[in-house]
């Protein structure tokens, strides 16, 4: 549908992210590397004096009426239930949640894991909060989309994606500590070479995927590992202390506690080599991580394992892995950049001879999170 957006009264976006590097360590207190992109949810939103929500989409035919007194009966929606969600979550907060026209127009490309749910979650409580007059509270607003995540859509995940989504800013990339949500801001200078978002282009769900499974391990592995350990979470573990009590813990929880280890210190060591101009050994970590997710983590797959293998073939690239919870969605390679363009056609080439999916890379920016603007 199109839209006439002098008729709104506010256009309030949030971001989509690309993880850099630290996967599946932000629910288990880690420090993570995303960004946020210039990919958007844009809400446009008006006030209309009932109290009803009224949803509807610019590239969707659906149009969808949210009763206030009810938004807890809306999970099994295919489309609106990221959203009325999220204003529940809201409201039982204790924050104003009014009747209101909303449009929703979303860049993130859906099931790419670059976060689509993350951005509308925070785009629609950031409008609301416009709407009433609340003061947007990035940080805030993150933790409450979190919750409907977790609690309305039925994904354990941690605050990373809506952490992105709500704080990002424009040429940075956040080191952030999830366990405290400390966020030190590290800007991307990438120098001779560039970062490629391609998406597989299999379906995946989250949800219907292993991904809460994975958690329940993470949280297997902690409960046992507690019994030795005066630890918190799975982040503070030593890969030595983990060794020295491995024997507590079943084969493939221990694979899953290795990774957390290791992808641990690969942030650490990613923050290091963005801030010193390191690519190469960056890079390297990349490979790493990706390895690791494969292998130790088993979130990849087929088509993920092809796309990145395909990637990592060709000489511009440094390295590459998978971004996002996994069971699908993109890679994240850095390539020199007088490279990019050979190497796109070679990833493409090669990864439809391996899998015969037609995969799709996405050209776009490090941006901001949440901007509102009066209309």
């Amino acid at each position: 549908m199109t839209i006439n957006v002098k008729d709104y009264a506010y256009k309030v976006t949030a971001a989509g992210r690309v993880n850099i590097i630290g996967e599946h360590i932000d629910y288990c207190g880690g420090k993570v590397f995303p960004a946020a992109l210039a990919f958007k949810n844009t809400v446009y939103i008006r006030p209309n004096g009932t109290d009803k929500i009224n949803l509807s989409w610019t590239t969707l035919d659906e149009k969808v009426t949210l009763d206030i007194a009810k938004l807890g009966d809306y999970k099994s929606l295919k489309y609106g239930n990221y959203q009325a969600g999220s204003l529940l979550m809201w409201k039982n907060a204790g924050n104003p949640v009014v009747g209101c026209d909303m449009v929703q127009d979303c860049t993130v490309p859906f099931g790419s894991g670059l976060s689509s749910s993350a951005a509308i979650e925070v785009s629609t409580i950031a409008a609301m909060c416009a709407l009433t007059g609340v003061p947007v509270d990035p940080v805030g607003i993150a933790v409450e989309a979190q919750r409907a995540e977790r609690e309305y859509c039925g994904v354990n995940c941690g605050i990373m994606d809506q952490y992105a989504s709500a704080c990002g800013k424009a040429g940075h990339a956040m080191l952030l500590d999830c366990a405290t949500l400390a966020c030190e801001y590290v800007p991307i200078d990438t120098g001779d070479c560039s970062l490629v978002i391609i998406d597989c282009k299999k379906p995946h769900s989250l949800v219907e995927s292993k991904y809460n499974e994975r958690r329940a391990e993470t949280e297997t592995a902690l409960c046992l590992l507690q019994k030795k350990l005066n630890i918190n979470s799975l982040a503070e573990l030593d890969g030595r202390s983990l060794e020295e009590c491995g024997s507590l813990l079943p084969h493939n929880v221990y694979n899953r506690a290795r990774h957390v280890v290791d992808e641990c210190a690969r942030v650490a060591d990613a923050a290091k080599a963005m801030k010193s101009g390191d690519m190469v050994k960056l890079g390297a970590l990349l490979n790493a991580s990706h390895a690791s997710l494969k292998d130790l983590y088993e979130v990849t797959g087929k088509e993920l394992d092809a796309l990145a293998a395909a990637a990592q073939s060709h000489p511009a690239c440094l390295g590459s892995r998978m971004t996002g919870g996994g069971f699908g969605g993109c890679t994240v390679s850095l390539v020199r950049t007088s490279g990019v363009e050979d190497f796109k056609a070679h990833v493409l080439e090669k990864y439809f001879e391996a899998t015969g999916y037609t995969a799709a890379v996405y050209q776009t920016q490090i941006g901001d999170g949440i901007t509102v603007e009066k209309i």
